[in-house]
């Protein structure tokens, strides 16, 4: 099976498996968005972002590193996941106790039981990264992706009846949890692995340089991404959190829609090109062309149906979000490309690489972060973090087309000319149209429309809908 034939069935599964999820999680959302507070929200947003942190720990690098290396036995991998049994296990435990702390600082004891729950699900979050990226080292992508359909099926069930029943923000912990063991359980049992007792270091010094870097990267890049949420739970209401978090998760769901579906393929297939720079670069430029022409056109609609979008989603409580998200949408196209580059970094081996854009991503994103905290608005906030997404996407792209691809930002941005003057015409149309009298879901069914027609034709008008049917056809 050639590459591009590799990608296809790669993506494919991994299209039924996103796509489904995202389908899923919007219904669940826009039921429990009815069912529970901004307030109530915005305690589950505050937890999150130290289940997320815990999360990353747990994972140490070491899932990329088993894709990666194909050095790796069964009886290493088998290794490997006793050191993360054992690490789970201690971040559980660390985790039951964090709520102490957190209480202290957001003022708040809620969080001390909160955390006693989630430390459970800590626990299987760890324990679920070696089986999970063991499937997907063997390219297994129909199985983790079917799987976690029905995982998210069965979490937004239970959190649905929990809210139904007066479990307030407990319904979106609890369900959370179930989801992460019943991942493990069934991941556990498809691949065979085994718990001991015995920890042989051995395996994990083969991964320890891959790991290390990848490891640092995320750490350095969860700080980036979730300090706003941090300081704003801390400085802000929680409802104001609230607000944020949902418009800033909503800018995300493009991302799982397209990027989300073609990230998990590129590492486990790309990795056996990983002495072939030029494979990869061509690989890179014709899935950002792909993405830039989606991505760039799409931003410009979400900015004009910013209102329509938040409440047909969510309802009217959540008003509040809709100026944050309009910002916010003017860099789904930027977190598109920038997405799929941490892939492209460990399909070449060079995390190095990826580590130097970690820590000059921190730099930007946390200082436009302190400085819109400062401001006192959130929607100063957003603003200040597209900037920062700006100056990310520059420098990323400088160190993969200089420094790993040794060309240059005109062969980068010569592919996303064309997609630009689609987003244009957007723009210009948007403008144009009048101000629509009808309900908030007529006008936004009018002005899909209205984009779906102008963005057919610019996919004609610029050639690009022969890149969209070379992607989708392609035999060879």
């Amino acid at each position: 099976m050639n590459l591009i034939d590799e990608f296809k069935k790669g993506v494919f599964y991994s299209a039924i498996g996103k796509y489904s999820n995202v389908i899923v999680q919007l219904l669940v959302q826009a039921i429990l968005s009815r069912l529970l507070t901004p307030k109530e929200y915005g305690v589950v947003a505050v937890v999150n972002v130290f289940l997320v942190f815990f999360q990353m720990l747990a994972d140490f690098g070491i899932g990329p590193a088993i894709i990666q290396n194909k050095k790796l036995t069964k009886k290493d991998i088998n290794s490997i996941f006793i050191f993360s049994f054992y690490l789970a296990i201690l971040l559980g435990i660390l985790f039951m106790f964090l709520g102490y702390p957190i209480s202290l600082f957001y003022n708040d004891a809620i969080y001390v039981p909160i955390s006693i729950v989630l430390g459970v699900c800590v626990f299987f979050y760890g324990i679920l990264v070696v089986p999970q990226n063991m499937l997907l080292r063997e390219k297994n992508f129909m199985t983790v992706n079917m799987v976690t359909v029905i995982a998210n099926v069965l979490s937004g069930i239970i959190s649905i009846t929990l809210a139904l029943l007066g479990f307030s923000y407990y319904s979106l912990i609890i369900s959370n949890t179930i989801k992460a063991a019943f991942l493990f359980f069934v991941f556990y049992f498809k691949t065979n692995l085994k718990v001991q007792f015995k920890l042989d270091v051995a395996p994990i010094k083969k991964i320890f340089s891959f790991s290390k870097n990848q490891f640092i990267f995320n750490f350095i890049n969860y700080f980036s991404g979730n300090l706003d949420k941090i300081l704003i739970g801390r400085f802000f209401s929680a409802s104001a959190l609230a607000y944020y978090d949902k418009s800033y998760q909503l800018s995300l769901y493009p991302n799982q829609i397209l990027t989300n579906v073609i990230y998990p393929v590129i590492q486990p297939i790309m990795s056996d090109y990983e002495t072939k720079i030029d494979k990869i670069k061509n690989v890179y430029l014709m899935l950002t062309r792909f993405l830039g022409t989606i991505g760039l056109s799409l931003s410009v609609f979400l900015m004009f149906t910013s209102q329509e979008i938040i409440l047909f989603l969510f309802g009217d409580q959540w008003g509040g979000s809709v100026q944050t998200f309009q910002v916010l949408a003017f860099s789904v196209w930027i977190q598109l490309i920038l997405t799929i580059t941490g892939a492209i970094f460990q399909s070449a081996n060079r995390t190095d690489l990826l580590l130097v854009s970690g820590v000059l991503t921190a730099i930007t994103n946390i200082t436009a972060m302190i400085i819109g905290i400062y401001t006192g608005k959130i929607e100063l906030v957003a603003l200040l973090l597209v900037v920062a997404f700006t100056l990310n996407f520059l420098q990323t792209n400088y160190l993969l087309m200089y420094r790993m691809f040794n060309s240059n930002y005109q062969e980068f941005f010569k592919i996303l000319v064309k997609p630009a003057m689609m987003a244009a015409s957007q723009v210009i149309v948007f403008i144009l149209l009048p101000e629509l009298p009808f309900a908030n879901f007529i006008n936004l069914a009018l002005k899909g429309l209205i984009f779906v027609l102008v963005f057919g034709i610019g996919l004609i008008a610029t050639g690009e809908m022969k890149l969209i049917k070379n992607i989708i056809l392609k035999k060879k």
